[in-house]
């Protein structure tokens, strides 16, 4: 199977790109244990221009991470492995498993108390961290495995951004909100015109984001919007979106996911932090993530194949859906993000980080040596006569 020399370089990306979160992760949480706790800790909360460091970064540079995952999206959709029904169905099949079986196994903890609010932190999954775990296993992981976790990926993030405009969204300011929407009809007009530059559509996209950011809806959905609103073309290297795709790679992959991460892990870990694990919240998070995740994707992709509504690719087996499922589990960079959309309580915030990591930590290491272990078998019964 051929692959897209964009793919080819988002995958690529992607892949370097989590191993650097794993780095900068642990150096993170190291400093924010350290001798160096508060004045780690009192610099990202230093306040700029009337928000935090922290907040910026949410909310301003993570916006064009919802930029790149817009383009990668549209570039699905017209151009790629969601262009087709019949191949963007597995992964979209294992994509809503991979979110409504966590949600459900959350709320089944968490339904009518304080932390409800958080079902949607399980739903998520890392593609950096899941792209760059799945590539330490080298050449012997089949094409289509690739494909289907990127898909399921994208597709997750998409869920992600839905379930934040509409669950995450509390007061709405609709001047501003209209205004935003406004810029945005705008800059669909100028597609339609056939405006090829990008000039316009990131000044635009500057504008919108400030009128979002100040209407009560989440600032990063900006990021989505101003996708669909540059011109996809043909999905050449000289149409806009594949120019503005390309140069976003490298920034987001070793920057703005590296500095969210550095940012939204300085936890401090206090002496009694595995009695926030014993809470039902802290729980919710981790059965969804490392439970939740791969059964609610084999699950539904299953399904999916028996009604005969899509297909298992020939070089992929059951088990490697499983493997894949698991590492769907490394919820961390959205699963933080909605973290501190879904609450406001310091404690629960933290105890939530705190679940995140470890949950990651153990659906990315399980998926690992699963995947491991069979694919080792896969190829040595392919390679025998």
């Amino acid at each position: 199977m051929k692959l897209t020399k964009l793919f080819n370089d988002f995958f690529d990306s992607e892949k370097a790109g989590g191993l650097i979160l794993i780095f900068v992760t642990v150096l993170s949480l190291g400093l924010a244990n350290s001798a160096w706790q508060t004045d780690y800790i009192n610099f990202w909360y230093f306040d700029l221009g009337g928000h935090s460091i922290v907040h910026w970064i949410n909310d301003g540079l993570m916006t064009i991470f919802f930029l790149l995952i817009g383009l990668e999206l549209e570039r699905e959709i017209y151009h790629g492995e969601l262009s087709d029904i019949k191949s963007a169905s597995l992964p979209i099949f294992g994509a809503i498993g991979g979110m409504l079986v966590p949600a459900g196994l959350f709320l089944l903890l968490n339904f009518g108390t304080d932390t409800q609010a958080g079902a949607g932190i399980p739903m998520a999954t890392d593609i950096a961290f899941a792209i760059g775990i799945l590539s330490l296993l080298g050449n012997r992981v089949p094409t289509s495995l690739k494909i289907f976790l990127t898909a399921l990926a994208v597709m997750d993030d998409l869920g992600a951004i839905i379930i934040i405009a509409i669950f995450y969204t509390t007061t709405i300011a609709f001047v501003n909100l209209f205004i935003a929407l406004g810029i945005f009809g705008f800059l669909l007009i100028l597609n339609r015109l056939k405006v090829h530059n990008l000039i316009p559509y990131l000044i635009g996209g500057v504008i919108m984001w400030y009128f979002m950011l100040h209407s009560g809806v989440h600032a990063t959905i900006t990021g989505v919007l101003l996708a669909f609103a540059i011109p996809f073309g043909r999905g050449g290297e000289k149409s806009p979106s594949y120019i503005l795709q390309y140069f976003l790679h490298k920034p987001v992959a070793f920057f703005i996911l590296p500095l969210f991460a550095i940012a939204n892990t300085c936890i401090a870990v206090g002496d009694s932090w595995q009695s926030g694990l014993g809470q039902t919240n802290s729980l919710g998070i981790i059965a969804g993530l490392v439970i939740g995740k791969p059964i609610g994707i084999w699950l539904f992709s299953y399904f999916g194949v028996g009604l005969g509504l899509c297909a298992l690719p020939t070089d992929l087996k059951w088990k490697n859906i499983i493997g894949a499922g698991f590492l769907g589990g490394i919820g961390f960079t959205m699963s933080i993000f909605i973290t501190l959309l879904a609450f406001d309580n310091a404690d629960i915030i933290n105890n939530s980080k705190i679940a995140i990591l470890i949950a990651s930590f153990l659906a990315g290491t399980i998926g690992f040596i699963f995947l491991k272990l069979t694919l080792k078998i896969q190829v040595e019964k392919d390679e025998t006569p």
